[in-house]
This record gives C-alpha cells, structure tokens and sequence, in this order.
C-alpha cells in the first residue's frame, strides 16, 4: 500500500513539473526563439526519412533520406540488413555533406543489388537516434506471357467470365479493360470487373459478340502498361449454332442441350454460402459478390451484427462491391450479400475479423527539457490486434543493456526520471510491434540550467486605441522555467487583477484600455539561478472619428460638385485621407481634386454618378462615411446634336512579346462632342470564349495603348470610343494574338484553415482563374504543419478542387497553413503563412467556484473562476447561466419555473442576473461554451433574494352598499414579496365633473381582508385605493368605483330632459346624463311590439346625442337610453320616449320615361323579327327531310358503293352540311366544303345507325357522327338545306 501511494506521490510530481516545463520545450524548439536555441546543446532528432515500405524506380539514382538536426550538429552511420554499412567501400553511394542521406547511382550497377532493410543512425555527444528499418525494393512490372487464346462461343443467356491473370508486379498492377480503339468497355449490373480484375457476365447477349476484349494492366511506380492478347467471344442462340458452326467444329453440333431458360441467382464469386475475411485497422475493407442469373440478379448489401458506418461506406460496380474506408474494430461481424432476380434469392454471408498494426493512443513519446533536480515522464501509449509488446532502447542499445541510472526507472510503457542531473541527456527510443507492423519513436530528454531571460525587445512601445484590447509581451526563456511578473511605473504592486489579465505566456492583458493605462510597465522574469528585467511603454489614442459627413448630392451635368469629410483624430498619430468611388480608387482625372477635409470634381459627366466614401486611416484605426452622387441632364442647347462616336476602326497589333503588345487604331467620327476615353477589351478565346472584359483604358487623345498580358491566354481585343453621349459600338475584333504558358504568377488568396469534425483540418483557399492559371495543368500544393516546436511540413497536391480535409489531427490545434500554384511549367512564388485551427470539440470541464452575491431584491451577480484555455477545446464563445426559482420563501411548494439563460459572451467571470423575485430562492449553474456548443455544467448553487414590496391585492369588491356605509373586501397580493405587515386604504369622492374630494386614509392589520366603512354620503360615488406592505414598503394599489344607495325605493335615472327631432334622414335623440358609468347606448323598438327582445341598440361613444337613421316612415318608435354599470349592478335606463316618423306623399312617375322600359320593347322587338326570319326560311324549305335516302344508306350495307381506286366500299356522309342549297353551284370536284364555324349537333352525336322517334322522324339525322366530311353524295342529294345549317345561317344573319 506504501508502495502504492508512493509511486502516486512521484508520478504527480513528475506531471506538475511536465506541465511548468511544456512553455520551456516551446520556447526552445519554436521558430521564434531560433537565437536563443542556436547556443543551447540538443541531443539529435531524426527530421526526415525515408518511408518504410520504400519502392524504387529501376531506372533513376536510389535516394534514400535521413536528416537530422542537434547541437552540436550530428554525424550519421547506416546498417544494411542489421550489419554495419561501409558506404566509403562502394563507390556508387555517396553521402550528401551535413546530411545521411544516401545517394546510389545505378548507372554500373543493377537496382536489384542494392535491396535490403537499412537504418540510419544520427549521433552527438549527447545522445542517439535512429530511424525506422527502411525497405528498398525494386517496382517491377513483368511483361505478359504470350499465350493463343481460342475464341469463346457461348450460349446465348449462360454466365461467362473472361480471366485476366496479370503477370505479378511491385506495387500489383491497376486492372481494366478496353477495346481496340483503347475505349473503355462499358460495364453494368450484368457485366462488370471483379477486384481480380476478371470480366465477369451474369448472362450474354448477342450483343456481348466481339473480337477484342482486352485486358491492360497498369504499373503505376513505373507508368508502364502491359497488355494481354484480344479475347474473342461469340454469343448464339442454339438454333444459329449448328447452323453457322458446324463447319468450324467439323460438322457437329456444339450444344445438344436445351434452350437456356430463365434461371434464379447463384453465386460467381465467392463460392458456398459462407466465407471469412481479415483486414487491418485504418485500411480499407473491399467484399464483393458476383451472382449469374436471367434475369440479371440484382444485388444488396445488409451487415447482420448493426449498421455500415455511414460517411465510410460506398457501393461500388453496381453494388456487387461494399467499399468501407478507414476501416475499425467496430466493423468486424457479418456482412450478407444478396442476389435476387424474379426466380429466387441467394445469400452469402462474410465473417470479417480487424486486426491492427500498433498504433498511438496518446501521441507519440515528445522530448523533454528539465532543469537539474526537476522530475519528467516518457510516456509511449499504443494499442493493436493482437496486443503489441514495447521495448525502450537509449542511444540504440537496448535499455536493459545501457548504463544503470539510479535517476531512471522503466514501467512497462512509462520511463520515469526523478531528480535528474547534468549529464543525463540522451536519446530514448520506443518500439511497438506485433504481427503486423511496428512504431518507432525518438524522444529526447534534455537536461539544462539556464538563467532566465526576456526576448520581447527592450524599450519597445506598444499603441493601442481607447477602449480597445491591449497586449503587451514578455516572452521568456530559462531551466527552470522563469515566473513572470508585471509592474507599472512606480513599481509599488503586481499586476495581476482587474483590468489586467496575466496570461500563461508572460503577456499581460487589457480588456479594455484607457487613457490612465499609459505609462511604462517592467516585465521581470526570475528562476533560481536569476532576474531578468525587460522595460515596454503602452500609449493608448484617441479613436479616429468622421465629425461630418459626405451628404447625398444631385447635380447637373457640366456642373461642379463637393463631398465634405471633416475628421478628428489622435494628434500624435499621422492620418491618411483616401477616397473611394463605387469601392474602387477614383479615376486618374484632373478633374477630381482630393483636398484635406473634401473632394471636389468639376465639369461633372454621367460616369461621375455613384457612390463616394471618405476613409480616413491612422496607423492604428480607421473610419469611414459614403455619400451618393446623381448626375442629371443638363438643359441641351438645341442648335447642336451630340451622339455617340462612330467605333474605331484599323485595329492593329505590333511590338509584339511574351506579355506585351502593342494596340493601335483609327477614331472614328466623334459627332460634336470630343472623345474623351477608348476603353480596350478582350476575348479570352482559350478559356472563355464569347465573353469580353474590360483590360485598359487610354485618353481620348491616344490612339495607340501598350498592353499588359497574361501567360497561356489567346486574346482577341476591340476598342470602344466615350463621349458626353455614351460609348461607341465596339469595333471589329483584332486577329488573334496567343502568349506562351508560363508557370503560375501569385498564389491563391483566401488561405484558412478549420474543422468540420474534433478530428480534422479543412483547409480552403479562393482558386485561381484560368487567365492567372498561365499554363495547363493547374494544381496546388498544400502544405501544412502544427504550429509548435519540430513539426515538419506534410504537403499533397490537389486538383480541381479548392479544399482539403487533414484527418486525424488533434482537436484545436494551431496549424501553419500554405497553399502554392503550380502547372505543368513550374511552381508558382512562395505563398505565405496563414494560421488555420483543427475542428473544435466540447469543452471538458465546468467553470469552477462558482457562487452568487445578492445585490438586490431583483438581482444578483454571479461569479466563477474562467476556465482554462486548453480545457476549453475551442474559440472561447462565453459563458451561459441557467437559473431558475425553486420556491417563495413565502410559500414552499414548487412554482414550477422554467429555467432562464443569459449569455455573457467573451471571456467573463462574472455577470448580473436581473429581473428576480424578491423573497424567492434560486438555483443556477453555468457552463462554458465554444464554437462546438456547451460543457458540462457546475455544481448547482443557490441563493435567496431579501423581501420586496408587494404585489397588487388580487381582488378588491364592494358589498352590502347602504344609503351611507358599505363594505369592502379584498384578497392578498399573489406575491407577498415578504412578510405582510398591514394593508392602506385611501378613498375620496368624484363629483359629475370628476373632481376629487378630500382624501381619507385607513392602516388596517396585515390579517384583515375586509373593513366597513360607516357614515359615507348617500348617492355619492366613491373611488377607493388599497395596497400591501412589507418592511420594504408598500406595493402598487387597487382600485375600486362604487356610489352609495340614494334611498330604500331604488337608485334614482342619471338621465334628465330626453327630446327628439325628426328629419328626412333620422331621428335625433338628446338628454343630459350625470352618472359614473362610461358604457351609455340608445335603445328603440316598433310600439306596440310585444317581444323585448326585439330592442334595437345604437352605441354612443361619450356624446349626449345620438342620429337614429332607417326608422320607416308612417311608424311610431319607443326610444330610451340605458347607462349600463358593473356586471354584478343592473343598468340604469331612462324614461321611455314617444318617436313617431310621419308618412311622405308618394310621387307619380311617369312609365314610359323609364330607361329599363325602354330597353325591355326593344328586346321584345328584336325577338319577333327573329321569330319572323326563322319562319320564312322554314316556309322555303317546306318541312321535308331525306328520311327515305338515309334508310336506305343505312340499311344494307353490301348495296354501297365501291371506290374506283382501292375497290373499298364507300362511305355515306349523314350530315345534311354536305349538301348544297337549291340553286347553288357545285364545286367540279364533287363536293361542298364545311364552313369552319359549322357546329351541328351531328359534331356531338354518339355515332352508330339512325333511329327513329316516336313521331317517326329520322334521329341518325342529328346525331349519327359523319365520317368522311369531304365525300360526294351525287346530284340525288341536292336538296334544301337543314335545318342545322338554317340555324347557322340565322346566326350568321343575326
């Protein structure tokens, strides 16, 4: 148990002192404190090395690398196959100067010869490192073994597979096949490649018949590929084959079996019904199942022990293949397979096992820097399937084989150092294998004594603007670890309370600067071995602020304008006016003239209209203010005509280079106003056909411009000419002027970098145009690195594209981010750095002592310490305070209160919780929260608010009312807020005109909840006040009306001297009123009616008169006004009044005068002279209709006539629309054409023979639907028109 406790006690020393020596390690490996690093010894750190697996190209120099870094700077051995390697003995290989990396020049020997497993060894006096056992071999890509392949005839409908058989390569080759024309073959759910790289058929078809399948294989490391000879496959049908192959097959038959049938699925591949698979951690898992079957079988995918890992999982050849990337142990179970067509279904079912090469739980080992007599850890974390073993090695021995060191003690993955002395530098290496690979790790542990010192630059000044942030450094370097100290001015106290903020860093802190902060600060930093002091000066400005500014103009064209931009600033700084126009500089014009406080344009033109703005920049701030500029026409002199310039012409181009050319042409006519610019254009016919851009601008005196031009661009230019008017149409284009490709000219803007997950990186950037690509080939190079000491950059290139996502990366972790343009003719110019953080996660602690401060009744502020930056996992949002109100301190049953937020965004520590209940305990927590959302939440506290006043009596009700007493009671307040000491009542009198009489005020104990109040005045109305109060004084009052009882008879009518006055448009009602209640109508009803509830009610709305309109006339009306109170009082209502509407002669009107009967004759009179036309056509017809002919069409059809021309019976029409009036001319070929308005009831019939009604007349003549509307009917058929067509020519008429 002792033990126990002790080696607890000494690992806990050994972290605190990691954590006050990680600032250490940072400041010696950081780029920042490269001075200071050049002078301190560094055991070697292996930088860069080649990649275990390393696979050559047989055909360049072998390059394998080993760098390493130290002080001083180390020398370097190999081993080859675990000898030592004599590089002097063999003159291939050289090393490169102040490096390990080898170089073998193959041009005298073979690649092979120099296959194997080396390590490099990099030393110096204080300690060994080594680097991983890399393997050289040699890519190999064999070539095909030729072969004769018969053709394949199969049977039309059988499953086929065409092998492929790859000679065997290193790395395996890239597996597809094409035809002769090196065209893809096209594949689907019934033909596809396996993983083998066999062409599989579920069935053929007679289209599968070709001569040239061919299988390719292609050797990536070499960018070789080799091919197999052509396949030649023949489909038949059974029929076809002995027909057409007998012959080739010496004169049998090549099937005798029967015709191939629809068939359920069975399985190519795998086979049986169920088979196993193992695959790594981290690697990509790839089953497939091929299944035969007609029809085609369709394939599905399920995993029997849970679901596929969503964003790794794809369905790949038409879902014969399950792809699942970055595979981990939560994939291993059983995975089914399933074909299915309409015959049936066929499982298989694969059992996948993940196994795991050793891989880092924790990170890899990071060196240590202590100071003598400091304590450190060697932590080497890893996991794998099955369970690695871990050796330690220091300077490359085997640690069981070092030097004992009584400082140093191994525990399995830990190597613990206690109270280390100089001397004890060395290299310390990790190694974790199992069965499917290894980690090995180089970690240094570094012991130094270094006297503190400060490498902020003495005496530097800090400016800062009021109420803005203010940094100052104090960056520092020492073993042990120097503590930093802050002091202002006289030096009388530390800097480390409000408004200052120390951070870890040494950097003090000013949340918010003012003018009081300024003055000289020290900066001192102390270990055991010294003091160093460093000297800054902070000056906090004034803000920079716009005092008047530019107004909204509108001006005449040739007038002249004036933007005013009045500015204060700090007079010790040096400010810079800048004018803007529509958010780009302003033009290269005389005319614009920018002064110190203004800018004024003479001569002003329609191009000046747009948007202004005034910025005024300092070294340290800014400001700005816009204002809009409209242009109108001036009034045209009307003796000349301006228009638009005639477009140039003569476009040539001369002085022709790389990225320039010159552009000249002939202006055309300018039609009275001079030219005052030509604006150039250009096509990019390589990258954007069809589309111009503007590329320069010359006076209008020039007729010749020199242009700057990009690399791999193919311009075509034309010029546009500006007057006062407008532009000019453009002119014709220029002959086509290519420039060469060239690599790229600036890098791409917008570089950042941010997570998506807890666990990667994205980085993006705004990509390159075509016209700044300059050559094909666009790509780019990403390029990033942790942002802390000995990282080293990892790069990849990206096309078309312009993110990427790092995965794997620790969880808010500054990264250095670069992102470089290349092409195929070179890189781009080096980018610069930007600063990008991976994906934020939650934070994993709650803020700690938390507690609240009561400061009123209605508020209370709430305190906790910050939590610490790297707990934090992300940007800093702020902190949120969840409260709640459990209960009245009054009352202890729950009120069921929702919880209230308030959000206190930045860093805080304290905020102010308003609006509370006083006499109320609450319960709150906080939590802190990022970009990511909240962290768990601190213990919940509570607090009490002290008593308030009161709230509003909930009721307040007048009872038994008397001639001169009444009662009143009334209930507590909802919220006592405290302590109910007693209640007040105030009352006074309200006459008619709402004067108030003598007020009169009553105490009443805090257990009433009625009093009487006796001797009052009779018909008087009375208002009464009544509040609560506690020790804090009293609460808000209610209030109460009421009007004592005028005598035991009843209440007497507040209405007097009701009249009425009787019009052509109503009846006006007017009284005089005096009572209290505000709700006044008038009612009125027929007299002599007996239901009262046919009353009718006309509202007031304060007056004391009222218009009753739509009272009939001759009748006589019961009218009388009501004032209606409370709901518990009856309403008041006065004598009822006698309206009678006296009855008005009527009026004689003369009929004949009237409009609408007028126009009801004339109606009249249009229908009998239509009545008369329909009667005079009908008598020229004389009633009759070719009953006898339609029967006889219609009643046996083999006496119809036959068409001369195809000897088919003809086709009677019954449709009387064929038929031509009496007296009308035929047309020579025999027909009448129908009238395109003709709408017969024939149109709408149902078809089919005629029938006859009951009065005998033939139906089919109106409904029978005509067949052929073009056909003669002979000379037989001309006969009147019908009646149909009699209509329609009435219609016509009419």
């Amino acid at each position: 148990m002792q033990n126990k406790f002790r080696k607890l006690f000494i690992i806990t020393n050994i972290w605190f002192s990691l954590l006050s020596h990680c600032f250490l390690c940072s400041l010696i490996l950081g780029g920042k404190k490269k001075k200071v690093r050049e002078g301190l010894p560094q055991p070697p750190t292996i930088t860069h090395q080649s990649p275990k697996d390393y696979i050559i190209d047989p055909r360049e120099n072998i390059i394998i690398h080993c760098e390493a870094k130290g002080k001083p700077h180390p020398s370097f051995s190999w081993t080859r196959n675990g000898t030592h390697y004599d590089i002097d003995e063999d003159p291939n290989v050289n090393m490169r100067p102040h490096s390990g990396t080898l170089v073998v020049d193959i041009s005298r020997e073979r690649a092979e010869h120099y296959e194997g497993v080396y390590q490099c060894t990099a030393r110096n006096k204080h300690g060994t490192a080594v680097s991983n056992n890399i393997v050289i071999r040699q890519s190999r890509s064999p070539l095909w073994s030729k072969e004769r392949i018969k053709p394949i005839v199969v049977q039309e409908g059988v499953s086929l597979v065409l092998p492929c058989r790859p000679p065997a390569g290193l790395p395996p080759p890239i597996i597809f096949w094409m035809d002769n024309y090196f065209q893809k073959l096209p594949q689907s759910e019934r033909v596809s490649q396996s993983l083998n790289g066999d062409l599989y058929f579920s069935n053929v078809r007679r289209e599968d018949s070709r001569n040239d399948y061919i299988c390719y294989a292609r050797f990536p490391h070499t960018q070789t590929i080799q091919q197999k000879q052509p396949i030649t496959v023949k489909v038949l049908n059974l029929d076809a084959i002995n027909d057409t192959m007998a012959d080739f097959y010496n004169d049998t038959d090549l099937f005798s079996e029967a015709p191939v049938d629809e068939r359920r699925p069975t399985f190519l591949i795998p086979t049986g019904s169920s088979s196993s698979k193992m695959v790594l951690r981290g690697r990509v898992l790839e089953m497939e199942c091929i299944a035969e079957g007609l029809p085609t079988p369709y394939t599905s995918w399920t995993k029997v022990s849970g679901d596929f890992p969503a964003r790794r999982t794809s369905f790949l050849h038409y879902n014969k293949t399950l792809h699942i990337a970055n595979v981990s142990e939560s994939d291993a179970g059983e995975y089914r397979c399933t074909a299915k067509n309409l015959l049936g279904v066929v499982h298989h079912t694969i059992r996948v096992t993940v196994k795991a090469a050793p891989y880092w739980i924790t990170g890899a080992p990071r060196n240590l820097v202590l100071a003598p007599g400091e304590n450190g850890v060697l932590t080497c974390r890893a996991s794998g399937t099955p369970k690695p073993s871990i050796g330690w090695s220091m300077n490359g021995i085997p640690i069981e084989n070092s030097p004992k060191d009584v400082s140093r003690k191994v525990e399995d993955d830990t190597v613990i150092f206690t109270d280390v002395q100089i001397g004890s530098s060395a290299v310390y290496q990790c190694n974790i294998s199992n069965d499917y690979g290894y980690l090995l790790s180089n970690a240094f542990v570094n012991v130094l004594s270094e006297p503190p010192r400060v490498l902020t630059p003495a005496d530097k000044v800090y400016q800062v603007i009021k109420n803005h942030r203010a940094l100052m450094d104090c960056s520092s370097f020492g073993s042990p670890i120097p503590k930093i100290t802050w002091f202002k001015d006289s030096r009388s106290s530390t800097l480390d309370g409000d408004p200052y903020i120390l951070h870890d860093n040494g950097t003090l802190e000013i949340d918010v600067a003012q003018a009081r902060n300024s003055g000289k600060y020290t900066c001192v930093a102390r270990n055991i071995l010294g003091i160093y002091e460093n000297h800054v000066s902070l000056e906090v400005k004034e803000p920079t602020r716009i005092l008047k500014q530019p107004e909204y103009k509108v001006v005449q064209r040739g007038r002249s304008v004036v933007f005013e931009c009045k500015v204060k600033h700090d007079t010790s700084l040096i400010p810079t006016m800048t004018w803007l126009k529509d958010d780009g500089e302003l033009p290269d014009d005389e005319r614009l003239i920018v002064d110190s406080d203004s800018l004024t344009i003479s001569d002003v033109t329609e191009n000046d209209a747009g948007v202004y703005t005034c910025i005024m920049n300092t070294t340290l701030d800014q400001d700005s203010a816009s204002a809009e500029l409209t242009v109108v026409e001036a009034t045209p002199t009307p003796a000349v005509v301006y228009e638009r310039p005639e477009p140039p012409t003569d476009l040539e181009l001369t002085d022709q280079k790389k990225r320039s050319v010159q552009l000249t042409w002939t202006p055309g006519d300018e039609h009275n106003s001079p030219i005052q610019k030509f604006l150039i254009q250009y096509e990019d016919l390589l990258h954007h056909r069809g589309h111009w851009h503007n590329l320069t601008e010359v006076p209008g005196t020039k007729t010749t411009a020199h242009l700057k031009l990009s690399p791999y661009v193919h311009y075509t230019f034309k010029v546009l000419a500006l007057n006062d008017v407008g532009f000019s149409r453009p002119s014709i284009p220029s002959r086509t002027y290519k420039t060469d490709p060239a690599a790229p000219d600036e890098s791409p803007a917008g570089v950042q970098g941010y997570g998506t997950e807890h666990n990667n990186l994205v980085i993006s950037w705004k990509p390159l145009s075509g016209l700044q690509s300059n050559g094909p080939g666009l790509r780019y190079k990403v390029m990033w690195r942790q942002q802390r000491l000995g990282s080293e950059w990892t790069q990849v290139n990206v096309a078309n594209n312009s993110k990427f996502t790092v995965s794997g990366t620790p969880t808010f972790v500054p990264y250095e981010l670069k992102v470089q343009a290349i092409n195929d003719y070179g890189d781009g110019p080096e980018p610069a750095v930007a600063l990008g953080y991976s994906g934020e996660d939650f934070p994993v602690t709650a803020p700690e002592n938390v507690h609240a401060a009561v400061v009123s009744s209605t508020k209370a502020e709430v305190h906790w310490d910050p939590v610490p930056h790297h707990l934090i996992r992300g940007h800093l949002k702020g902190y949120k305070v969840y409260y709640w109100r459990e209960h009245s301190l009054h009352k202890h049953h729950p009120d069921h209160m929702g919880k209230h937020i308030l959000t206190f965004s930045g860093n805080h520590s304290h905020g102010m919780l308003p609006g509370l209940h006083p006499f109320s305990l609450y319960s709150f927590y906080v939590k802190v929260f990022n970009g990511k959302g909240e962290g768990p939440q601190s213990p919940e506290q509570q607090f009490k608010t002290p008593e308030g006043v009161p709230g509003l009596p909930t009721s307040l009700v007048v009872t038994n009312p008397n001639l001169n007493s009444l009662t009143l009671e009334w209930s507590p307040p909802r919220e006592h807020n405290g302590h109910i000491t007693g209640y007040t009542l105030k009352y006074h009198t309200v006459n008619n005109s709402n004067e108030l009489g003598t007020e009169e005020e009553l105490a009443l104990a805090a257990n009433e909840t009625s009093v009487t109040l006796p001797n009052l005045k009779y018909s008087t109305r009375y208002k009464f006040y009544l509040n609560a109060k506690t020790i804090k004084g009293p609460g808000p009052a209610i209030s109460q009306e009421v009007v004592t009882i005028v005598d035991e008879a009843g209440p007497a009518s507040p209405f007097a001297n009701i009249s009425s006055s009787v019009g052509e448009d109503g009846a006006v009602i007017s009284w005089e009123y005096w009572g209290p209640e505000k709700d006044v109508y008038v009612e009125y009803i027929v007299d002599n009616s007996e239901s009262e509830e046919d009353w009718k009610r006309e509202l007031v709305n304060g007056s004391q008169n009222v218009k009753l309109k739509g009272l009939k006339v001759g009748l006589s009306y019961r009218v009388r006004v009501v004032a209606k109170g409370h709901h518990d009082q009856p309403p008041h209502r006065s004598e009822e009044l006698l309206v009678t509407v006296p009855a008005v002669a009527s009026r004689q009107v003369d009929i004949a005068t009237q409009g609408w009967f007028i126009g009801l004759m004339c109606a009249i009179a249009l229908l009998i002279l239509i009545l008369l036309i329909i009667c005079f056509i009908q008598r020229n017809k004389g009633g009759k209709y070719p009953v006898k002919e339609k029967e006889d069409a219609h009643t046996d059809p083999e006496f119809q006539p036959m068409k001369e021309d195809d000897c088919t019976f003809g086709e009677y029409s019954d449709n009387e629309d064929h038929k031509p009036l009496k007296g009308s001319r035929t047309p020579s070929n025999g027909t009448v054409k129908r009238d395109d308005s003709d709408d017969s009831l024939v149109d709408y019939g149902e078809g089919g023979d005629g029938q006859f009604n009951e009065d005998g007349s033939f139906i089919g003549e109106y409904s029978g639907k005509s067949i052929s509307r073009d056909t003669a009917e002979g000379p037989e058929n001309s006969e009147a028109p019908s009646p149909t067509n009699a209509m329609n020519s009435l219609n016509s008429f009419v």
